[in-house]
Parts: structure tokens; C-alpha cells; sequence
């Protein structure tokens, strides 16, 4: 069982930047393609970022240009760099790990943008 935990979300301004982590546990992190989804209330879950095993990356239009997706599989981490936020990036942030036929979540964390 791969187990997936996020960290660095919070509270912050409008066009502020925040960084979140995804440390995942077991030794597949290197061969899985990686991400992050987010879910705003009354809203469903849509993919932010992803970036393959090969390092191939693929983000949402909402946040091209703004967000950078990268991961160190020495430390198998996957980031989550946000830059000039928008009160329309406040949302639970979920990392997932994908591997042949199993997709793997966190438990999410939360990011909040204010006005």
C-alpha cells in the first residue's frame, strides 16, 4: 500500500505564493506518474498538475503560467509551486500517485486564497 502525505497549505493573500509537498512512502515513486487534483466546495475534483515518470508535465489552463509542478524521486517528493494566487484557487489540494492500474491519494490539504 502506497501512502501519500501533503503538506504546506495555508492562508494566504491574493497574489501570494505557497509550495506543497507530497511525500510518498514505498520504493515505486520514481516509475509512477504524479500530481495534484484540488476540490472547492459544491465544486468537483479537477486536475491542477501532473508530471510522468518521464517528466512529462500537463497542467490546467486556469493555472499555466502561474503554477509549476516538479518532482525529486531521490526524495520521493512531488511540489506544487503557486504563484500569484487567486481567490479561485481556494480549494483542498489532493496529491495522487499512479502506478499501472492504481491510483493512490492523500489526504489533502487545504489552501485558502483571500481577497
Amino acid at each position: 500500500q502506497v501512502q501519500l502525505v501533503e503538506s504546506g497549505g495555508g492562508l494566504v493573500q491574493a497574489g501570494g505564493s505557497l509550495r506543497l509537498s507530497c511525500v510518498t512512502s514505498g520504493s515505486i515513486f520514481s516509475s509512477t506518474d504524479v500530481g495534484w487534483y484540488r476540490q472547492a466546495p459544491g465544486e468537483q475534483r479537477e486536475l491542477v498538475a501532473g508530471i510522468s515518470s518521464g517528466g512529462s508535465t500537463n497542467y490546467a489552463d486556469s493555472v499555466k503560467g502561474r503554477f509549476t509542478i516538479s518532482r525529486d524521486n531521490a526524495k520521493n517528493t512531488v511540489y506544487l509551486q503557486m504563484n500569484s494566487l487567486k481567490p479561485e484557487d481556494t480549494a483542498v489540494y489532493y496529491c495522487y500517485c499512479t502506478f499501472y492500474w492504481n491510483t493512490y491519494w492523500g489526504q489533502g490539504t487545504q489552501v485558502t486564497v483571500s481577497s
